[in-house]
């Protein structure tokens, strides 16, 4: 099947640093090339595939220090996406809504994920309007606020299962890994730490729109048990979160997935998580982590959740959040959208 990845600029795929969506972008990508389909991804000029690769950016976004107006770049890759639409039996979009307008132009089958939440205020009003463009989420929870959608399923986040080893947790310490910002909660995993007395080790971004959150609770990391690493890198991530006892994931908004879940559950680490969003589909009580409603209750659970069985932890990801069954599940979803793609063999769905 000839398929197009249409992913977001903002990183490169896969990224550098910090990034989900375009992560998953990459881990689909490539595990489509692997499963045999002839596989264009529209990205950064700085992305490494094993795609053709398609870019009307030098660069990622973020760090174009030169790039001035984002929105020029995203518009460019719409046109070179229209310019070769009749390569295609199905374009996938993951870079939010700025193709819709032009959605009419695209005779070829079209596929959009949604990535980020959906209970913004000026959603409901602006989505009535595409609402009959074909969708995915990435979680039943995420499409909630949306329900009028022409949702055509749910196609959970995965990874590559080499990509991450079982860990030991050995290195005695707490992890959180992802985005200093009031909604991710490191002020909560900082005081579930200091409470239970372990060590708590923080690899973490800061965006410049978190700066002002991240100075009122930098107080918070002179504590000698808290140890700031700052942004990490992928090749990083392995180690940091296979050596770690638990994950803690304290989030206070309505996360659409949650991709670190599943790098820890990955490593065989265990997640220690609050109830909002989509934790509940990702984490399974008892058996890849714990899933609390308050403070107090994260703390009582450190004891439980140190308890669980790593091994059962990494087979929980490998049955439920390989980029295999990823893969899969949206080859299904093209299948039902593109006569073309009806009429390709294609691996079975798992």
């Amino acid at each position: 099947m000839r398929i197009a990845q249409v992913s977001p600029l903002h990183e490169a795929v896969p990224p550098k640093l910090y990034g989900g969506t375009e992560r998953v972008v990459s881990y689909l990508t490539e595990e489509l090339v692997a499963l045999g389909h002839d596989v264009t991804l529209f990205a950064s000029g700085d992305s490494i595939t094993s795609a053709r690769l398609v870019c009307t950016c030098e660069r990622a976004l973020r760090l174009a220090s030169s790039c001035h107006d984002r929105c020029l770049y995203h518009l460019m890759q719409i046109d070179a996406v229209l310019n070769r639409q009749q390569d295609f039996d199905i374009i996938h979009f993951h870079a939010d809504y700025r193709h819709y307008p032009f959605i009419k132009r695209i005779a070829t089958p079209t596929l959009t994920t949604l990535h980020g939440r959906l209970d913004l205020p000026d959603y409901p009003s602006f989505y009535r309007t595409f609402k009959d463009l074909p969708f995915a989420s990435i979680s039943d929870t995420q499409r909630r606020p949306l329900p009028f959608l022409n949702w055509r399923g749910t196609v959970h986040n995965g990874l590559p299962e080499r990509r991450f080893a079982r860990g030991s947790g050995d290195g005695g310490y707490l992890a959180f890994l992802g985005r200093i910002s009031p909604e991710k909660g490191v002020d909560r995993a900082i005081a579930i730490a200091r409470r239970v007395g372990l060590p708590l080790r923080v690899a973490a971004k800061v965006d410049d729109a978190d700066r002002a959150y991240f100075s009122s609770i930098r107080p918070l990391f002179d504590h000698p048990m808290v140890e700031f690493l700052g942004e990490i890198g992928e090749a990083e991530k392995g180690d940091f979160l296979g050596d770690a006892l638990a994950l803690l994931f304290p989030i206070d908004w309505p996360e659409p997935f949650g991709l670190v879940m599943i790098e820890a559950m990955a490593c065989g680490t265990p997640v220690l998580a609050f109830r909002h969003g989509a934790v509940s589909e990702v984490i399974e009580d008892g058996v890849s982590g714990c899933v609390v409603d308050s403070l107090d209750q994260a703390v009582a659970a450190v004891d439980r959740i140190l308890a669980l069985d790593r091994r059962r932890c990494r087979a929980n990801f490998e049955e439920h959040f390989s980029s295999v069954r990823m893969a899969n599940r949206y080859l299904d979803l093209y299948r039902q959208l593109s006569p073309m793609a009806a009429e390709t063999s294609l691996a079975p769905v798992d």
